[in-house]
């Protein structure tokens, strides 16, 4: 059974910081790429960071460049995402998932529950 389960959200004030922490099992960790989403209230889902299977090449999204850390421990399961300078723009439910290198194939349909981030004064 493959489990997401993303946590570290919260309210900040803007220019504040969190970590958030996706622990995933049910699925061979270590061969697949990470990805951090999102999902504002109104908005689509949209993709933050991801990274690839050694945690050597991360990508960013272009709204959260240069502001958050995309990072994982294969030993843990665990994927990471760094968030600074945060913004009222960032409130979302933030959601871990895993894709195939080169792909947009997930380890399953599953999705775990997100965890809230708000950035608001």
């Amino acid at each position: 059974q493959v489990q997401f389960v993303e946590s570290g959200g919260g309210l900040v004030q803007p220019g504040g910081s969190l970590r958030l922490s996706c622990a995933a099992s049910g699925f061979t960790f270590s061969t697949y790429a990470l990805v951090w989403y999102r999902l504002a209230p109104g908005k689509e889902r949209e993709l933050v960071a991801n990274i690839d299977i050694t945690g050597s090449k991360p990508y960013y999204s272009d709204f959260v460049k240069g502001r958050f850390t995309i990072s994982r421990d294969n030993a843990k399961n665990t994927l990471y995402l760094q968030m600074n300078s945060l913004k009222p723009e960032d409130t979302a439910v933030y959601y871990c998932n895993g894709a195939r290198p080169g792909t947009f194939i997930r380890p399953s349909t599953s999705w775990g529950q997100g965890t809230q981030v708000t950035g608001s004064s």
